[in-house]
């Protein structure tokens, strides 16, 4: 691609490594150059937080709104009641109405932190698709907009074929799903003027849908730009930790163990997620990223600050980097550390170290907490944890100890 942008946003976009594909770059990069574009990227409400796999489409929208254009949060309260079939082996539990708020309030906590909420011309708008979906007639819905949509095509979507070659159920519900997402593309063009939709590359097919549909029942020009599907360097899907998903509302992952995920980044993703996650220069992230031996562990602190501050704030960020170097470079127990706290209930007449570490994150499974024992990964107040059966009763917690899993996961469990 030797495309060189007049946009802000483009240059931007390509530059830092957001740009995987886009339905016509120089359209778009003429609109973005003509004043603010209002663009859109939906997220379905399917859980009380995003993770860190949303972090690179909300990183997206900040960048929108600082080159002066126009965010629109989509919210799927109407689609979360469908199930996006993209790229899923099986369908996603229907989720209720009161449910599905509950999770969109959660969700907001999150975009207030990136993006500037308000009127002004670049000011984000957050909407919630059920404003449209659930008043619709379907059968007004078939006539005027099922029409336009092609069924052999539809089947041609890698999202849907590959459900279809692995012989797995695709109900006819989630195959609604993908007429759904294109009128909401419709309905906020003609609603609010919006020029473009974002999103992962997964959501390619849906999108040229949704510009397709435009063009035929409004006659208007819209564009489609997606990012790449982040893998880490080791090939895993980005968002996952050992211990599970890495969420990004505080009361479901401490900013700790966030500042810890970003800390604990392989050296040769640290440049890319540099660029990607913060604000910093280019020339800066590819100078760190470029570190070796020792040194890149001070870009990934570098990293971790940064991305912690963007989402908790400069305090929080700073109280993890001192907690991080209290552990870690002296041995202490640190105050920001993941606790879990047991009553005397919990406790009876004691409870096994095993249990202790599974309830404390730091093992999916007992059997996973004994290999880590067997294999010498566990350590108690520092000190190796050779025995599997160890109970611990109120006496054994009367101050608290610290649990560690390896060099980098840690956690304290006390009595409340």
């Amino acid at each position: 691609m030797t495309y060189h942008p007049k946009s802000e946003f483009m240059s931007v976009m390509m530059t830092r490594g957001f740009l995987a594909d886009c339905t016509d770059y120089q359209g778009l990069d003429e609109a973005l150059s003509k004043g603010p574009v209002p663009a859109y990227i939906g997220f379905d409400a399917t859980a009380s937080s995003l993770h860190v796999g949303s972090l690179i489409q909300i990183m997206m929208l900040r960048w929108l709104q600082k080159t002066g254009h126009k965010p629109i949060t989509l919210m799927g309260g109407g689609t979360t009641k469908v199930g996006d079939p993209s790229f899923r082996a099986d369908e996603r539990p229907l989720l209720g109405p009161e449910q599905i708020d509950a999770n969109i309030a959660g969700i907001k906590q999150v975009f207030a932190a990136y993006l500037t909420y308000g009127d002004a011309p670049t000011d984000a708008m957050m909407i919630n698709n059920a404003e449209w979906l659930d008043g619709l007639n379907y059968l007004d819905f078939l006539r005027d907009i099922g029409r336009h949509f092609s069924i052999n095509r539809m089947l041609s979507f890698e999202s849907v074929k590959s459900r279809l070659d692995r012989e797995q159920s695709l109900s006819f519900l989630e195959f609604n799903y993908m007429i759904l997402q294109a009128y909401d593309f419709l309905e906020l063009n003609r609603r609010y003027g919006c020029l473009l939709q974002m999103g992962g590359s997964d959501q390619w097919g849906n999108i040229v849908n949704g510009i397709d549909l435009t063009r035929r029942v409004l006659d208007h020009e819209i564009y489609g730009l997606t990012s790449p599907l982040l893998t880490t360097s080791d090939g895993k899907k980005m968002g996952k930790s050992q211990s599970g998903a890495v969420w990004l509302n505080a009361d479901l992952l401490s900013p700790y163990e966030f500042w810890q995920f970003w800390r604990n980044t392989t050296d040769a993703d640290t440049g890319r997620f540099l660029k990607l996650y913060t604000e910093l220069p280019i020339d800066e992230c590819n100078r760190l990223g470029a570190l070796e031996g020792s040194e890149i562990n001070a870009a990934k602190i570098i990293l971790a600050n940064e991305v912690t501050t963007l989402l908790h704030g400069a305090e929080a960020a700073a109280n993890a980097q001192a907690t991080a170097r209290e552990v870690f470079e002296q041995g202490g127990i640190g105050d920001d550390l993941p606790t879990l706290t047991l009553t005397t209930d919990d406790l009876g007449d004691g409870i096994s170290i095993v249990q202790l570490i599974v309830r404390a994150g730091l093992a999916g499974s007992g059997k996973e907490a004994k290999r880590l024992i067997a294999e010498n990964g566990a350590k108690l107040n520092d000190e190796p944890l050779k025995d599997a059966g160890l109970i611990m009763d109120a006496s054994a917690l009367a101050q608290p100890i610290k649990l560690s899993a390896g060099k980098k996961r840690h956690a304290l469990v006390q009595l409340g």
